[in-house]
């Protein structure tokens, strides 16, 4: 059964993901806005918290413009991160806090992970994570510490620094450790879809193959039903006409055998046609007496046919057996085209150790050769049959005429 084309395998096709993921995978725009808001939303609150900055509006610009610059994070990674972690230094300069630079950096890591190999990943995560840090460590605003006071009154400043080299440090190493593992598990996906897909292309062709080869035959066995047909159908016609006025019996003999061959090429055209779309088997019933019945056929056409061995026609093997009521039939059909009026043509099947040998030649044109046609299709198809069954076809002038031979081989010529 022919298999039903449903596109390309897909990694949506590979991967069992749930509604909320497929959801997502399907939209990733949504997601990118979930990031943005997860970034500005809770950034832009924290500047408001009192002694958390220094300038509430410059820290609010920089989240939302560190959380927009993430909206690009899947097609330039490094180029974000690195806005990101420029936005998280200038915060730290101008107000003294990074404004939730590092959460964002964190995004931004991930998706350099997912784009990047290990060592390219890697090493822009710790040089930015370094570069985040370090500027920590020289602007970090220190705030007052309401919870611990001291004897004299003085509050007591709290060291923001070792936070923000830490929340750098957590966000950046849970960014590279997850988007490492999204690449892996996205690259080990890719490459069974692209096996899967290899397989398909391959099953593609070959049943393209099958279906271009099982055309051919079907051409093949329509040149040889019409071709026979009708160059048999013509010289009973022509026969009939030359010997109505002064051999009516004979010309009513060849009309009869006109009538049958063309129900013959009419019966075998719609078992070709049939096999088109039903389960038909292209090969015709060939009975034990058929390559008499064919040679027959050809004597009431007007040819002088000399045969030996038809009975011999092997009738245990098909393919052998359809091979030699072929060659025999196109054969004598290139005879009547191409040699009119031949003094004789002679049929000879051998059976020899291992091979089949048929054996057709005729002794010349007697009469004009008049619109012989023909494209050289039917000596094609032949070599086609016997090369199927590692036979041989040798075709060519031979004495005053031409010859065909062709060899087949077959265990049952030894039996």
């Amino acid at each position: 059964m022919d298999r039903v084309s449903t596109g390309p395998f897909t990694e949506q096709n590979a991967r069992r993901l749930g509604p909320v993921r497929r959801f997502f995978v399907r939209h990733p725009r949504v997601m990118d806005v979930v990031v943005v808001v997860l970034v500005a939303g809770p950034g832009a609150a924290n500047a408001f918290v009192p002694h958390q900055t220094r300038n509430v509006a410059t820290s609010v610009a920089i989240v939302v413009t560190g959380g927009v610059a993430l909206l690009w994070r899947r097609t330039h990674p490094l180029v974000v991160a690195g806005v990101v972690c420029g936005l998280g230094v200038e915060s730290l300069g101008l107000t003294g806090s990074t404004s939730s630079m590092e959460v964002a950096l964190g995004f931004a890591v991930y998706a350099v992970a997912v784009a990047y190999p290990a060592r390219t990943a890697w090493i822009a995560a710790v040089g930015l994570a370094a570069l985040l840090s370090g500027a920590g460590w020289l602007w970090e605003m220190q705030t007052p510490d309401p919870t611990a006071g001291r004897p004299d009154g003085e509050v007591v400043i709290s060291d923001d620094r070792w936070g923000t080299t830490a929340g750098t440090a957590i966000s950046v190493l849970l960014a590279m450790a997850i988007g490492t593992g999204v690449r892996n598990q996205r690259q080990h996906v890719a490459a069974l879809v692209e096996r899967g897909n290899a397989v398909a292309r391959d099953r593609d062709r070959q049943a393209e193959l099958a279906r271009v080869s099982e055309r051919s035959r079907i051409a093949r066995e329509m040149h040889d039903v019409v071709a026979h047909s009708l160059t048999v159908m013509i010289s009973l016609a022509d026969g009939a006409a030359a010997s109505f006025d002064r051999a009516p019996n004979r010309s009513r003999e060849a009309l009869t055998e006109l009538s049958a061959t063309g129900r013959a090429a009419l019966g075998d055209m719609r078992r070709v046609l049939g096999a088109l779309s039903d389960d038909v088997p292209l090969e015709p019933t060939l009975g034990p007496q058929a390559l008499e019945t064919l040679v027959e056929r050809f004597r009431t056409a007007g040819l002088t046919v000399r045969s030996e061995g038809l009975r011999l026609s092997p009738s245990d093997d098909t393919g052998v057996r359809l091979a030699v009521y072929r060659v025999v039939q196109e054969s004598l059909t290139n005879v009547l085209r191409h040699a009119p009026g031949t003094a004789q043509v002679d049929v000879i099947v051998r059976r020899a150790p291992g091979w089949w040998e048929v054996e057709i030649n005729d002794h010349g044109a007697a009469l004009p050769v008049a619109d012989a046609g023909g494209a050289g299709q039917g000596l094609i198809g032949m070599r086609e049959r016997a090369a199927l069954l590692g036979g041989i076809v040798e075709a060519g002038p031979w004495e005053h005429g031409w010859r065909v031979l062709v060899r087949l081989p077959t265990q049952l010529a030894d039996q």
